[in-house]
């Protein structure tokens, strides 16, 4: 492949994987690394090297827009990065002792359930009735934000914490385990358990990911996976793509918003499940 034609893709693709990553609070990794890995044949260590570039530019890019805007719980994320970054020193320990094909087709039908419980909630804006729990309440992880497409300012209540802290641990596990982005499980925590708004689930996960990502981040760097001629264009990209992402998503509504994180997050179940299976006929 010409250099040029390679260098348009990766920028092209890059600024796909900022939008998405940006609206949904997902690593850019997801599209960035089959396309580098499948479609320009490169070695799967640049290509995380790649993606773990992509996550920060993403997080970074979007962050500070969403910090600005308060609708980042910035207590609630940092709160639940204690049990991310323990799941994932859990996950890097016993990543030779557990059968990452097995766990890879788990955790996709994992995925599927939670894609299944969010179809049935997917007309769902800001969730309603929902009573904040004591501990939440004691920790001050309630919150509240103006949402410029309801026009409204919207307060939020959080419960299930001890469940969300957990399925936090169980994101960190499955990042150290099989090497990819938590992002997805996180927003699955926050939204689907804790009962944040769609909103703030997606920009507290971006908010995370990128602390994840960067304490990594020197590891990739001093092994030489993080390539100039790949991170470039990636970074360029991802930030151009993280400026589309943050407008999208104070303009769209939350329902939108699953709408969008639905069809993602089958996609991202059926592509774990087949790895999880290509590897085992293999």
């Amino acid at each position: 492949m010409e250099p040029l034609t390679f260098f348009a893709i990766l920028f092209l693709s890059s600024v796909v994987a900022g939008t998405l990553g940006a609206l949904l609070g997902l690593g850019g990794g997801v599209i960035i690394v089959p396309i580098l890995t499948l479609m320009a044949g490169l070695n799967i260590h640049y290509a995380i090297g790649a993606s773990i570039v992509s996550v920060i530019a993403t997080s970074s890019g979007a962050a500070a827009t969403y910090v600005k805007d308060r609708i980042t719980n910035l207590r609630l994320g940092m709160f639940l990065e204690m049990a991310t970054t323990t799941g994932a020193v859990t996950g890097a320990w016993v990543a030779g002792w557990l059968p990452g094909r097995v766990l890879s087709v788990v955790f996709g039908l994992v995925l599927a359930h939670a894609a299944w419980t969010m179809y049935r909630g997917r007309e769902e804006d800001v969730p309603a009735g929902v009573m904040g729990s004591a501990l939440a309440t004691r920790l001050r992880l309630h919150g509240a934000y103006f949402d410029p497409a309801l026009n409204r300012r919207v307060d939020y209540r959080i419960t299930g914490v001890p469940q969300g802290f957990g399925m936090m641990w169980i994101a960190g596990v499955i990042s150290g385990l099989l090497g990819i982005g938590s992002g997805v499980f996180k927003v699955i925590a926050m939204d689907s358990m804790m009962r944040a708004p769609i909103k703030v689930s997606t920009t507290t996960s971006n908010f995370m990911i990128g602390v994840t990502a960067a304490a990594s981040a020197g590891i990739y760097f001093l092994r030489g996976d993080i390539h100039p001629f790949i991170a470039a264009p990636v970074a360029l990209g991802i930030l151009l793509g993280t400026v589309v992402g943050t407008r999208l998503l104070l303009r769209l509504r939350g329902a939108a918003i699953r709408w969008i994180f639905l069809v993602v997050l089958i996609v991202i179940a059926m592509q774990m499940i087949w790895r999880g299976i290509e590897g085992s006929v293999r």
